[in-house]
Protein backbone atom coordinates (compact mmCIF):
# COMPACT_ATOMS: atom_id res chain seq x y z
CA UNK A 1 0.00 0.00 0.00
CA UNK A 2 2.94 2.57 0.71
CA UNK A 3 4.26 2.15 -2.62
CA UNK A 4 1.58 3.35 -4.29
CA UNK A 5 2.71 6.85 -2.41
CA UNK A 6 6.49 6.24 -2.41
CA UNK A 7 8.79 6.88 -5.42
CA UNK A 8 11.34 4.36 -7.07
CA UNK A 9 14.76 5.35 -7.51
CA UNK A 10 14.28 5.37 -11.19
CA UNK A 11 10.73 6.87 -11.27
CA UNK A 12 10.66 10.75 -12.10
CA UNK A 13 7.84 13.25 -12.07
CA UNK A 14 6.14 14.10 -8.97
CA UNK A 15 3.02 12.90 -6.79
CA UNK A 16 -0.68 13.72 -7.01
CA UNK A 17 0.33 14.64 -3.37
CA UNK A 18 2.97 16.83 -4.17
CA UNK A 19 1.08 18.60 -6.45
CA UNK A 20 -1.97 18.95 -4.53
CA UNK A 21 0.24 20.82 -1.55
CA UNK A 22 1.30 23.36 -4.53
CA UNK A 23 -1.93 24.31 -5.82
CA UNK A 24 -3.21 24.65 -2.13
CA UNK A 25 -0.03 27.20 -1.37
CA UNK A 26 -1.04 29.00 -4.60
CA UNK A 27 -4.14 29.33 -3.94
CA UNK A 28 -3.92 30.69 0.07
CA UNK A 29 -1.23 33.27 -1.89
CA UNK A 30 -3.20 34.43 -4.06
CA UNK A 31 -6.43 34.41 -2.04
CA UNK A 32 -4.34 36.96 0.29
CA UNK A 33 -2.40 39.12 -2.29
CA UNK A 34 -5.55 39.59 -4.84
CA UNK A 35 -7.82 41.95 -2.36
CA UNK A 36 -4.14 43.89 -1.65
CA UNK A 37 -3.95 44.51 -5.21
CA UNK A 38 -7.22 45.44 -5.82
CA UNK A 39 -7.32 48.65 -3.20
CA UNK A 40 -3.39 49.27 -4.28
CA UNK A 41 -5.15 49.88 -8.05
CA UNK A 42 -8.32 51.61 -6.60
CA UNK A 43 -5.92 53.91 -4.72
CA UNK A 44 -3.70 54.48 -7.44
CA UNK A 45 -6.99 55.72 -9.69
CA UNK A 46 -8.04 57.69 -6.90
CA UNK A 47 -4.58 59.66 -6.67
CA UNK A 48 -5.29 61.46 -9.50
CA UNK A 49 -8.23 63.16 -8.68
CA UNK A 50 -6.44 63.92 -5.31
CA UNK A 51 -3.67 65.42 -7.33
CA UNK A 52 -6.49 67.57 -8.99
CA UNK A 53 -8.24 68.33 -5.92
CA UNK A 54 -5.20 69.74 -4.41
CA UNK A 55 -4.97 71.59 -7.33
CA UNK A 56 -7.80 72.99 -7.19
CA UNK A 57 -7.91 74.62 -3.76
CA UNK A 58 -4.66 75.92 -4.50
CA UNK A 59 -6.19 77.46 -7.45
CA UNK A 60 -8.92 78.74 -5.62
CA UNK A 61 -6.97 80.24 -2.94
CA UNK A 62 -5.03 82.50 -5.26
CA UNK A 63 -8.14 83.22 -6.88
CA UNK A 64 -9.67 84.59 -3.32
CA UNK A 65 -6.27 86.30 -3.08
CA UNK A 66 -6.26 88.18 -6.03
CA UNK A 67 -10.21 88.92 -6.62
CA UNK A 68 -11.36 89.10 -2.81
CA UNK A 69 -13.99 87.02 -3.99
CA UNK A 70 -14.11 82.92 -3.57
CA UNK A 71 -15.09 80.91 -7.60
CA UNK A 72 -17.83 79.58 -7.61
CA UNK A 73 -16.99 76.97 -9.56
CA UNK A 74 -14.32 75.19 -11.10
CA UNK A 75 -14.79 75.71 -14.38
CA UNK A 76 -14.91 79.67 -13.35
CA UNK A 77 -10.95 79.08 -12.02
CA UNK A 78 -10.37 77.14 -15.76
CA UNK A 79 -12.32 80.13 -16.89
CA UNK A 80 -9.57 82.64 -15.53
CA UNK A 81 -6.57 80.66 -16.52
CA UNK A 82 -6.05 80.46 -12.68
CA UNK A 83 -6.23 76.27 -13.04
CA UNK A 84 -5.82 74.08 -16.04
CA UNK A 85 -6.86 70.50 -15.68
CA UNK A 86 -5.19 67.58 -18.18
CA UNK A 87 -7.82 66.55 -20.71
CA UNK A 88 -7.55 63.04 -19.74
CA UNK A 89 -8.37 63.45 -15.84
CA UNK A 90 -11.48 65.74 -17.21
CA UNK A 91 -12.69 62.02 -18.91
CA UNK A 92 -12.76 59.87 -16.23
CA UNK A 93 -13.50 62.45 -13.40
CA UNK A 94 -16.02 65.97 -12.74
CA UNK A 95 -14.76 68.31 -10.11
CA UNK A 96 -17.28 70.02 -8.01
CA UNK A 97 -16.49 72.97 -5.52
CA UNK A 98 -19.28 73.21 -2.49
CA UNK A 99 -20.12 76.12 -0.71
CA UNK A 100 -18.58 79.87 -0.53
CA UNK A 101 -16.03 80.22 0.83
CA UNK A 102 -15.89 76.35 -0.16
CA UNK A 103 -15.97 73.72 2.15
CA UNK A 104 -15.09 70.68 0.42
CA UNK A 105 -14.15 70.19 -3.03
CA UNK A 106 -15.95 66.46 -4.48
CA UNK A 107 -14.80 64.25 -8.04
CA UNK A 108 -17.01 61.94 -9.47
CA UNK A 109 -15.71 59.66 -11.33
CA UNK A 110 -17.41 59.29 -15.22
CA UNK A 111 -17.82 56.26 -17.06
CA UNK A 112 -14.55 56.87 -19.28
CA UNK A 113 -12.63 55.59 -15.68
CA UNK A 114 -11.51 52.24 -15.59
CA UNK A 115 -13.33 51.32 -11.96
CA UNK A 116 -16.53 52.56 -13.27
CA UNK A 117 -18.78 55.63 -12.49
CA UNK A 118 -20.08 57.09 -9.71
CA UNK A 119 -17.30 56.72 -7.34
CA UNK A 120 -16.66 59.80 -5.59
CA UNK A 121 -13.52 61.33 -3.65
CA UNK A 122 -14.11 64.40 -1.26
CA UNK A 123 -11.70 66.61 -0.10
CA UNK A 124 -12.82 68.31 3.67
CA UNK A 125 -11.50 71.83 3.69
CA UNK A 126 -11.86 72.90 7.17
CA UNK A 127 -10.25 69.88 8.48
CA UNK A 128 -7.67 68.49 5.46
CA UNK A 129 -9.84 64.69 5.67
CA UNK A 130 -9.68 62.80 2.14
CA UNK A 131 -12.88 60.13 1.99
CA UNK A 132 -14.09 58.26 -0.80
CA UNK A 133 -13.35 55.90 -3.48
CA UNK A 134 -9.51 54.32 -2.98
CA UNK A 135 -9.19 55.68 0.64
CA UNK A 136 -9.07 54.17 4.04
CA UNK A 137 -12.00 54.53 6.50
CA UNK A 138 -11.37 54.90 10.17
CA UNK A 139 -12.55 51.41 10.25
CA UNK A 140 -9.80 49.96 8.05
CA UNK A 141 -12.13 49.42 5.21
CA UNK A 142 -12.98 51.03 1.81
Amino acid sequence: MFRKFHRRPNEKGFTLIEILIVVVIVAILAAISVPIYVEYVKSARASDAKTTINAIWQAAQVYYQDKGTWPSTVEELEGESYLEIAPATKLQWIFNMMGSPPVSIQAISTEQMRGGAGNQVLFNIQDGSWQGYGLPTDEGEE
